[in-house]
């Protein structure tokens, strides 16, 4: 599944919405097992990465979504070049956590430079469990 985002505030709500019905097809179509954790991890990871790409990148966003195995692979395509780099953990910093979390809870995190932007990629198990 791929959808192009306007890069709205509502974008966030829109790719967790998405995230939630992708899963549930994939689910209800007997395709793959998907337990309600992973769910809610596919919408933390994407409320994270889409978050950052409104924050850093002008313009509008594309989100991917697919099975890869026993895992569900998250990409988001931005404008920027600028690559993310999660910052030193530090409990007294209010935000800028994003990354640690997502990188916490995925089983791979990798960000590529294109040619008109980045593509971030996040696989995590459709078990729930890192």
């Amino acid at each position: 599944m791929s959808t192009s985002l306007d890069g709205s505030g509502a974008s966030i709500a829109r790719a967790r919405r998405l995230a939630a019905a992708f899963l549930a097809d994939v689910h209800d179509a007997r395709v793959r097992r998907v337990a309600p954790a992973a769910v809610e991890l596919a919408q933390l990871v994407l409320s994270e990465l889409v978050t950052n790409a409104l924050k850093y990148a002008p313009g509008p966003l594309v989100i991917e979504l697919r099975i890869v195995g026993e895992q569900v692979e998250i990409v988001v395509r931005d404008s920027s070049t600028v690559l993310p780099a999660a910052r030193p953990a530090d409990a007294g910093r209010i935000g800028g956590h994003g990354l640690e979390i997502v990188a916490s809870v995925a089983d791979s995190f990798e960000c590529t430079e294109e040619p008109a932007g980045k593509r971030v990629t996040v696989r995590l198990s459709l078990t729930g469990t890192g």
